[in-house]
């Protein structure tokens, strides 16, 4: 395990399930776990399609949730003090509900991400996939407590390109942590990749610590914080738009 501190950052590279209990609470997780094994499966066997000119991934450098996902929702309910937001596949959206109300997580309901630019299903046998799910959890005490009012929870943004394949967009994770965090509070991503939460989470003047196994990913996330640091962006100083990455032609 090793640490690095950049301003209100610290990021970790190695193991989530084994450096997560060693941290100490924390105020809430954003976080961005591997996809469903549909997803990887889909890629290995050449269904994942690419708009961006890139090769399409043949497999992901990292395994499925599933055999981690029981874990890791025990580790992420007993560290956080506030909110446990994960994004998921439709398919995983009822496991990681068991998963988290087994931890002793208080369930709370589905986001809906939608990707206005997701590519089309090019076998045309069915709908292309154009959204993700993010589930979400109380973990602490008392009521639940986000600055939304009565907000839907569905949010429309473009896909993200950059160093990682399952890359977020910048605009979405600085609405939820305008949402559901204040500022000052520690946010974790124990599945950190490139560090977009925790850019986000500086950006907007909250404290991050994040986790990250693959030695990659935790360079790029270094390098982005780093950047942000120093040059911090304004609330609204966000990426306008992105080209589409990836798209399942058919995991059914």
């Amino acid at each position: 395990m090793s640490a690095h501190r950049i301003g209100e950052a610290t990021i970790y590279r190695g193991d989530c399930l084994e450096i997560l209990p060693t941290l100490g609470p924390v105020d809430h997780m954003i976080t961005d776990p591997p996809y469903e094994s549909v997803i990887h499966r889909a890629a290995a066997e050449g269904r994942i399609q690419r708009t961006d000119g890139q090769a399409p991934p043949r497999g992901f450098e990292f395994d499925g949730i599933d055999a981690i996902r029981d874990e890791a929702a025990r580790t992420m309910v007993a560290a956080a003090r506030g909110w446990l937001l994960a994004f998921a596949l439709a398919e995983g959206v009822g496991a990681w509900r068991d998963a988290i109300q087994a931890a002793s997580g208080k369930w709370d309901t589905t986001l809906c991400w939608v990707k206005p630019d997701a590519t089309p299903r090019f076998n045309g046998q069915g709908a292309a996939r154009g959204f993700e799910c993010i589930v979400s959890a109380w973990c602490g005490t008392g009521h639940r407590r986000w600055q939304g009012g009565g907000k839907r929870g569905v949010f429309t943004h473009p896909t993200a390109k950059g160093g990682h394949p399952t890359a977020k967009p910048l605009a979405l994770m600085m609405a939820l942590v305008q949402l559901y965090t204040r500022p000052g509070d520690l946010i974790c991503d124990p599945f950190m990749g490139s560090g977009t939460t925790g850019v986000a989470a500086i950006a907007l003047g909250r404290r991050f610590v994040g986790i990250e196994i693959e030695p990659g990913y935790h360079e790029i996330a270094r390098r982005r914080l780093e950047a942000r640091v120093a040059q911090p962006l304004l609330p609204f100083d966000v990426p306008a738009t992105h080209q589409p990455v990836l798209a399942l032609e058919d995991a059914g």
